[in-house]
């Protein structure tokens, strides 16, 4: 077992109360207390964005994950409550370098320690976040706690973190009753898009409502009959967390939405139900892609995009039928399936988040596609 000690002192962030992370392979790191105070195992996953934290840890797709973020500060133009992706943070923890004490920023609201307080998310600061990354990319993704407890007994944690699963998680961010966001001016002017909501970030409608859609985003939970029955010209499928195999129940659902000639557009999550509802597979990856730098290489035009990404399963291409979809995208650094195109259908399917926030924004074209397929195979009353 390893335990690894603080590089920076425990002073050095503002905060006196040491904490420790625990890994269920038995590392320790030392560090310092920040946030709320309060203990949580969760699962431990890393993302390398430079900038964008609050998006982060406003993404419900983060729901049953605690983020190391590895650039080494965080915190440092604090936190603009415009800039939230859902009303609230989901992670259960955040691990950090360094977290700023003074955020320097005229649009900040309040600071990221207030914000994690106010929130009730703990975390850990003062530990090396290189050497965990490394860890998880080398062993893959796994849970960890995160205590203030000096006088643990590794003996009767480690059990509790291998028992861990962040389960059906989908039900808990979705929204509860369905609203709309109306559009402004744009290409998209007229038409009404219908947005299963499985932990989307507010982004993916605006990015809708903004070309001249009006956006009705739907609790996850609502039936394919309903949905349907508003006669969208449109059906957009939100990203979200969890293992997408949980979602049995929506998976059905989805498929009742790809048989029905609607144009469909999905995201992360929707993308991995939408290809599990008509006969494909998914697989866990050792530790996921979670960050704004990943290349995507489209493989129709054979231009490669940078792109936002935050997931840790994966569509199994050796198990597609080419009857049913052909891969449409593709990680230009390991291989991994990044889009799907349906064959037959008006159906197109993307791992990554062409709505950014945090990160780039090259794929953003994806959306006045979407609206083209709508134009030309949409209802229209």
């Amino acid at each position: 077992m390893m335990k690894y000690a603080s590089i920076l002192s425990v002073e050095g962030t503002g905060h006196k109360m040491k904490s420790f992370l625990i890994l269920e392979d038995g590392t320790v790191f030392m560090g310092s207390h920040i946030g709320a105070q309060k203990e949580i195992i969760s699962e431990i996953v890393f993302n390398t964005s430079m900038a964008g934290y609050l998006e982060v840890l406003t993404d419900p797709s983060y729901a049953g994950q605690a983020v190391c973020m590895t650039y080494p500060l965080i915190g440092n133009y604090g936190v603009c409550l415009e800039d939230m992706e859902s009303k609230r943070p989901w992670p259960d923890g955040l691990i950090v370098r360094e977290l700023s004490r003074i955020p320097s920023n005229f649009r900040s609201d309040i600071s990221i320690q207030q914000f994690l307080e106010e929130n009730g998310v703990p975390g850990i600061a003062g530990i090396d976040t290189r050497a965990l990354t490394r860890i998880l990319r080398e062993k893959g993704t796994m849970n960890g706690m995160i205590t203030t407890d000096e006088n643990y007994h590794l003996e009767q944690i480690l059990p509790k973190l291998k028992a861990y699963t962040t389960g059906k998680v989908v039900e808990r961010v979705s929204c509860t009753e369905k609203y709309t966001l109306k559009g402004a001016e744009g290409n998209g002017a007229g038409l009404r898009v219908a947005l299963l909501d499985l932990g989307t970030k507010n982004n993916i409608a605006k990015s809708l409502a903004a070309r001249g859609c009006d956006v009705t985003i739907y609790p996850a939970a609502t039936s394919a009959a309903e949905i349907l029955g508003d006669k969208p010209d449109g059906i957009m499928l939100s990203n979200g967390p969890g293992d997408p195999k949980e979602c049995t129940t929506i998976i059905e659902e989805i498929r009742k939405l790809y048989e029905s000639d609607t144009p469909i557009f999905a995201i992360c999550l929707g993308h991995q139900l939408m290809a599990l509802a008509t006969g494909a597979d998914t697989f866990k990856m050792k530790y996921g892609h979670r960050g704004g730098n990943h290349p995507v290489k489209d493989l129709v035009t054979g231009r490669v995009y940078i792109s936002s990404q935050n997931h840790g399963y994966v569509v199994d291409t050796d198990k597609l039928d080419a009857k049913v979809a052909t891969p449409a995208f593709v990680n230009v650094n390991d291989g991994t399936n990044e889009g799907l195109s349906y064959t037959g259908k008006n159906i197109f399917t993307v791992q990554f988040h062409p709505e950014a926030c945090p990160g780039p924004q090259d794929s953003s074209y994806l959306f006045d596609r979407f609206i083209e397929n709508m134009r030309n195979g949409g209802y229209h009353a």
